[in-house]
C-alpha cells in the first residue's frame, strides 16, 4: 500500500489529496495561517485567563463557591463536549461557515460576559464561549490542514499553530492578572471582543466559502448527540470529582453515564452508512496513536501550570502579575523549542522526538517535585519550568503531525475535533485526579500548613513524571519516519 512520507521527506508520495480553495484567489495561504493561529490562541488564552480574575468576579457580581466554579466549568463542560460535533459540522456544511459562526458566537458571549450586571450573565455567556470555542478550535486547525497540502508548507503553518496554543496558556495567566490590576476583571472577558472583530473581517475577506458536502451526506444525528453527551458528562464529571469525591454519587453517575454512552456511540458509528467519524481517519496508525499520546499530553502539559500557580500564590505568596511572569520562560521555552522541532520531525520522524521529550520532561517534573516550602526562585522553579518546557516543546509537534497527517480534506475538520477533544479530556481528566491525590496527601500529612500543602504537590507533580514516562512508552507504537503507515 502507497505511504505518504512525513513532512520534508525526500520522496513525493503518490496520489496525495487536492488542497481544498480555502484562500480566495490571489489571498496568500500565509493569511490563511495567520486567521488559524490567532484563533487558536484567542480559545486557549480564555481557558486560563479568567483563573485570576475569579475572586474579582466574585466580588464584583456576588457570586458564590459553585457559581465560581461555573465560571470556569461551564467554558470546558460546553467546548469539550460539542468539539466533535462542531468538526464535523465544518466538514459538512463548510469551514469558512462554522468558523465564522463560531466566531461571532464566542465574541458576543465575550461582550455579554465582560458587560454583566448578574452572576447568571456571566455564567451563560461563558457557556456561549464553550459554543464557539468548539467550532473554532477544529475549524483553525483544519483550515491549515486543509489548504497547506504541500508537506514543508504543512509543517510550518502547523507549526505556528503549535507555538500558539502552547503559549497561550502562560500568556493568559500574565494578561489576566495585568488586565484585572490595572483595569477590572471585565476586561479579561472584553478583550476578545476587539480580536474577534478582527478575525472575523479577516475571514470574510480572506477565506472563500466552501462548497457544502451536507447534499452528499447528512449529519449522523444520534452519533453527534450521543458523543456530546458523553463528552460533556465525562468532562464535567471529572471537574467536580475532587470537591465531591470520586465515589460520589454523582460523580460515578456522570462517570458511569459517559462511558455507557461513548460504548452507544460505538454502536451506532458500527451500523450507520454515514458516520460522524468516518472509519478512514483511524485506518491510519499513526493518527490512532497520536490521538492517544495527545490525550496523555493533555495532563502533562496543563497539570504543571495549575499547580505551579497555585504554589507561587498560595505557598510563596505572590501576585497574581508575578506568578505569570514566573511562568513566562516555561511558555517562552516551549514556543521556541516548538518552533526548533519543525526542523527535526522530517530528519527524527514522530517516535524519538516524542520519546526524547517525554524523557526530559519527566527529569524536569522530577526536579521540580523537590520543592520546599521556602522556594528560591532560580534552583526551585526556573531551572525545572525550562526542563519541563524543553521536554514538552518536542512532543507538542510531533503527536499532531501523527493525528493529522495523511487525513483526507473532507475530513480534516472531524480529525482536528478528535485532536482537540483528546487533548480537553486528557487535562481534565489528569487534573482532577491529581488535584485529588494531592488533596488527599495534604489531608493526610502529619505536617501543618503551608509544609502539608506543599507535600500534596510534590507526590501531584511525581505523578505528572509518571504520565510523562508512559507517554514516552506508548510513542515507541508510532510507525517510525513513515506518518500513514496503517
Amino acid at each position: 500500500m502507497p505511504r505518504e512520507r512525513l513532512p520534508g521527506a525526500t520522496a513525493t508520495p503518490p496520489g496525495p489529496p487536492a488542497a481544498q480553495q480555502v484562500a480566495k484567489p490571489r489571498v496568500p495561504l500565509a493569511f490563511v495561517a495567520v486567521i488559524a493561529c490567532v484563533a487558536q490562541f484567542m480559545v486557549v488564552l480564555d481557558s486560563s485567563i479568567v483563573n485570576v480574575a475569579l475572586p474579582s468576579m466574585k466580588t464584583g457580581l456576588g457570586l458564590s463557591a459553585t457559581a465560581q466554579q461555573w465560571v470556569v466549568n461551564g467554558y470546558l463542560i460546553a467546548f469539550g463536549g460539542l468539539l466533535l460535533l462542531a468538526a464535523r459540522a465544518g466538514d459538512l456544511f463548510g469551514r469558512r461557515r462554522v468558523f465564522l459562526i463560531g466566531l461571532v458566537v464566542f465574541t458576543v458571549a465575550s461582550l455579554v460576559g465582560g458587560l454583566a450586571t448578574q452572576g447568571w450573565m456571566l455564567l451563560t455567556a461563558r457557556v456561549a464561549q464553550g459554543v464557539g470555542a468548539a467550532a473554532l478550535a477544529p475549524s483553525s486547525l483544519s483550515l491549515i490542514t486543509a489548504s497547506h497540502t504541500e508537506p514543508a508548507q504543512r509543517t510550518r503553518a502547523m507549526t505556528w499553530w503549535g507555538v500558539a496554543a502552547s503559549s497561550a496558556g502562560a500568556a493568559g495567566i500574565v494578561l489576566g492578572g495585568l488586565l484585572t490590576a490595572s483595569l477590572s476583571w471585565r476586561w479579561v472577558m472584553l478583550v476578545n471582543v476587539p480580536i474577534g472583530g478582527c478575525l472575523l473581517a479577516a475571514g470574510l475577506l480572506g477565506l472563500q466559502p466552501s462548497e457544502s458536502a451536507a447534499t452528499r451526506a447528512r449529519m449522523d444525528v444520534p452519533g453527534a448527540v450521543t458523543i456530546t453527551l458523553a463528552a460533556s458528562a465525562i468532562v464535567y464529571g471529572v471537574s467536580v470529582a475532587p470537591d465531591r469525591g470520586w465515589t460520589s454519587g454523582p460523580v460515578l453517575a456522570l462517570l458511569a453515564g459517559g462511558i455507557v454512552l461513548l460504548a452507544a456511540f460505538v454502536a451506532i458509528e458500527r451500523r450507520t452508512g454515514e458516520p460522524l467519524i468516518p472509519p478512514d481517519v483511524f485506518s491510519i496508525r499513526n493518527v490512532r496513536v497520536g490521538n492517544v499520546l495527545t490525550l496523555c499530553m493533555g495532563a502533562v502539559i496543563t497539570a504543571p501550570l495549575f499547580f505551579l500557580s497555585l504554589y507561587l500564590q498560595q505557598v510563596l505568596g505572590e501576585s497574581a502579575l508575578r506568578t505569570g511572569l514566573s511562568l513566562l520562560p516555561m511558555a517562552s521555552v516551549i514556543s521556541i523549542g516548538v518552533l526548533v522541532s519543525q526542523k527535526l520531525i522530517p530528519i527524527l520522524g514522530p517516535r524519538p522526538m516524542v520519546v526524547a521529550g517525554c524523557l526530559v520532561a519527566a527529569a524536569g517534573l522530577v526536579w521540580m517535585a523537590r520543592l520546599p516550602a521556602h522556594a528560591g526562585y532560580v534552583g526551585h522553579v526556573l531551572l525545572p519550568t525550562v526542563v519541563i518546557g524543553v521536554g514538552t516543546s518536542l512532543t507538542m509537534m510531533p503527536a499532531i503531525v501523527a493525528a493529522t497527517t495523511g487525513v483526507s480534506p473532507r475530513n480534516a475538520g472531524v480529525a482536528s475535533g478528535l485532536l482537540n477533544m483528546c487533548r480537553q479530556l486528557g487535562a481534565a481528566l489528569g487534573l482532577a485526579a491529581l488535584v485529588t491525590v494531592a488533596a488527599t496527601v495534604t489531608h493526610h500529612s502529619t505536617a501543618a500548613g503551608a509544609t502539608a500543602v506543599v507535600e500534596g504537590y510534590r507526590v501531584a507533580f511525581y505523578g505528572i513524571a509518571a504520565m510523562s514516562l508512559v507517554t514516552a512508552l506508548l510513542s515507541l507504537l508510532l510507525q517510525g519516519k513513515d506518518a500513514n503507515a496503517r
